[in-house]
């Protein structure tokens, strides 16, 4: 299994590279955004191993660019930095796990394999697209639809609509939603959420259709699946 390791510093990247090799898998290495970016249209990876940290940009910047690319294998955020903040930013941006250096090697090996066998139980298609009942979330074309109707959404009214799919039959609270997609703690008080919530309904809605998106009173909101 090919995985791909985007680490600047050479020492860590090394060893990383034995790890890896001593468990089975075959390590390729990178060291800046730019080659990271170079390697990873070159093959296919099973896995990417990705530090947050570049000497010519910032890794946050470098999923993004990599999903829009159409890099659809599970990427593990190797990171020094421990902020809730910028752990949620490298979960919303695309990131699938997050572990805080200095790690210890079984427990990487071990998130490695999870996400590794996770993916292989996933076509392709249905990492990158979303779909609950007749809506469809495409995220690399950051396109919504409700049946044929193109849905015409801000980028955060997009983001609020894939943490919903992607929690599609359970309830979400207002601290949730501003934890996920406003990716920070503001006062709980606040209708930002709320007035997102309208728009989004009335966009999902505009042509007549089934409604979707319901309020549970005083406690939050569910996207139905069903």
């Amino acid at each position: 299994m090919q995985i791909l390791v985007v680490e600047d510093d050479a020492a860590n990247r090394e060893f990383l590279r034995r790890s890896l090799e001593e468990n089975g898998y075959e390590p390729v290495l990178a060291g800046s955004l730019q080659e990271a970016e170079e390697k990873a249209q070159s093959s296919t990876f099973d896995c990417a191993i990705l530090d947050l940290m570049l000497p010519d940009g910032d890794g946050i910047e470098l999923i993004r660019r990599l999903k829009e690319s159409g890099f659809t294998a599970p990427i593990l955020i190797l990171s020094a930095k421990r902020s809730v903040d910028e752990r949620v930013l490298g979960l919303q941006t695309g990131g699938d796990d997050y572990l805080t250096k200095p790690y210890a090697v079984a427990e990487l090996m071990a998130r490695l394999r999870n996400l590794v066998k996770r993916a292989e139980t996933v076509s392709p298609e249905q990492r990158t697209v979303l779909r609950v009942q007749d809506l469809t979330l495409d995220l690399l074309r950051r396109e919504a639809r409700r049946g044929d109707q193109v849905l015409d959404l801000t980028t955060r009214e997009f983001s609020l609509l894939e943490f919903l799919c992607r929690n599609a039959g359970r309830m979400v609270t207002r601290s949730m939603i501003l934890d996920k997609v406003w990716g920070m703690r503001i006062d709980p008080e606040t209708n930002v959420v709320d007035v997102h919530i309208y728009r989004l309904r009335n966009k999902m809605e505009r042509h007549g259709e089934v409604p979707m998106l319901r309020t549970v009173r005083g406690m939050g909101y569910v996207l139905k699946d069903k």
